[in-house]
């Protein structure tokens, strides 16, 4: 009896019966793909598994071994340093330089005593080397390898017996069990399986480079970021020369962490205080620029968030964002005209978050609208002042976490003043003047001078 067939769409990760044009789940055209079942052979009868052995919820067990790498960065966003036995999948565009972080991470780990087999896919061994050489790290006791193929690499770490591998990218790795192309996404799957079952058996820890769609999510199939402890995304515009590695799952940390980095002809170098980095540029208050006092992870971050407000040509109005949500913007202009009488029909609306940064966290939502309202006004925010706080659709305006941690930061940075909602108790010694704003509407009278 032959191998029934299965069919996945590479965009979304959907599976179906039969083949077709379209994916029925995600409406991809062009993106279904055969797959191949790991194991193709005939079945076989089940054996009776072991018994397992319980614990309860109140066992302890110690805190997993770590190894630090020496960069602050980099150790904040794995959660204090490289867990033994862990898979780390690391994605972000093409040319951001994930290899120069991995290369330079191997070279870290190196020095610090670790035995680092570098496994690249995608390049020569001299290429790497000409990087090395670039970066200042030849040096480093970092073995090096140019294969594709899985089964010879996974021979190669068995007879090396290394502390860290890193493998350059998952989807250039082959494994011949599995009938189809590199980069497919049953190798994909397959590759990611294989290196994830051998870092959990030997006790080393994997880190594997994944490429990203044009959406910016991990190619290949979803359950890849699944499979292994941490997936980190590394992102910056190219523009540039500031780049963000963040952490969105960590079994042995927290999510969300970010580290700062700055790409420079020597490689990358760590941001200490990124918050004075992305305000250095700061000139003479215009109107449209907000500082706003966010978080990422565990720590405050100070930013500069741009508005633009111009007239549109009729019937040709847009609307431009760089460094958050769209559609989230499309709700801050439609709470202030129906909550606060402030009408941006006709204009163009432009919106920027300086540096390169990206902000997903609602707190933003009256720094946005305080920028919107200021570039429409040509009134400019007091320089001294930072603004955050999340805005309903009735216009109320709620408290966010960690309100003292950013006014915290924001006095450290020479801040004087911070509009924000009403908050439920004072925050403890803060230092700012609090310009506390119930609503959307008060905090726009006030900026328009109508108080």
């Amino acid at each position: 009896m032959g191998r029934e067939q299965i069919f996945t769409c590479t965009a979304c990760g959907a599976s179906q019966s039969k083949w077709s044009g379209r994916c029925d789940a995600c409406g991809a055209w062009n993106t279904i793909v055969e797959d191949v079942s790991l194991s193709t052979g005939p079945g076989k009868a089940p054996k009776r598994g072991a018994t397992l052995t319980l614990t309860d919820l109140a066992t302890a067990e110690p805190p997993p071994p770590r190894t630090e790498a020496g960069v602050a960065e980099l150790d904040r966003v794995l959660g204090g340093g490289l867990v033994a036995a862990s898979a780390i999948l690391v994605g972000g565009d093409p040319g951001i330089g994930k290899s120069t972080l991995l290369l330079q991470a191997a070279a870290r780990f190196a020095r610090n005593g670790l035995k680092v087999v570098y496994v690249t896919g995608e390049e020569s061994a001299g290429q790497v080397q000409m990087r090395a050489q670039r970066l200042g790290l030849t040096e480093s006791p970092v073995k090096l390898a140019a294969h594709t193929s899985l089964r010879d690499i996974l021979a190669t770490l068995e007879a090396e017996q290394p502390q860290l591998a890193i493998i350059d990218s998952i989807q250039t790795m082959w494994l011949d069990t599995v009938e189809s192309a590199p980069g497919s996404v049953s190798q994909v799957r397959a590759a990611a399986h294989e290196l994830t079952a051998f870092a959990k058996r030997r006790g080393i820890a994997v880190v594997m480079v994944g490429h990203v769609t044009k959406e910016g999510a991990i190619a290949g199939p979803r359950v890849i970021e699944h499979m292994v402890d941490t997936v980190l995304y590394f992102e910056g515009d190219r523009g540039h020369q500031f780049r963000i590695l963040r952490a969105v799952k960590n079994r042995f940390g927290p999510a969300d962490e970010i580290g700062v980095f700055e790409m420079t002809n020597k490689g990358l170098i760590e941001v200490k205080n990124p918050s004075a980095l992305f305000l250095a540029d700061r000139g003479t208050p215009v109107p449209g620029s907000v500082v706003f006092a966010g978080i990422e992870g565990t720590r405050p971050i100070l930013c500069e968030i741009q508005a633009l407000v111009a007239p549109a040509a009729p019937g040709q109005t847009r609307r431009s964002v760089v460094g958050w949500d769209g559609g989230r913007l499309a709700m801050i202009l439609a709470v202030l005209d129906a909550r606060a009488g402030l009408s941006f029909a006709g204009t163009d609306v432009y919106l920027n978050v300086a540096g390169g940064l990206r902000i997903t966290e609602p707190a933003a939502d009256l720094a946005v609208a305080m920028a919107l309202v200021s570039a429409q006004s040509q009134r400019p925010l007091d320089p001294q002042t930072v603004v955050f706080g999340e805005i309903s659709l009735s216009g109320a305006l709620r408290s966010v976490a960690q309100t003292e941690n950013r006014l915290k930061e924001a006095q450290k940075l020479g801040f004087s003043t911070a509009i924000l909602p009403v908050l439920p108790k004072r925050a403890a010694g803060s230092g700012l003047a609090l310009r506390e704003k119930p609503d959307l509407a008060t905090a726009v009278a006030d900026q328009m001078g109508q108080d």
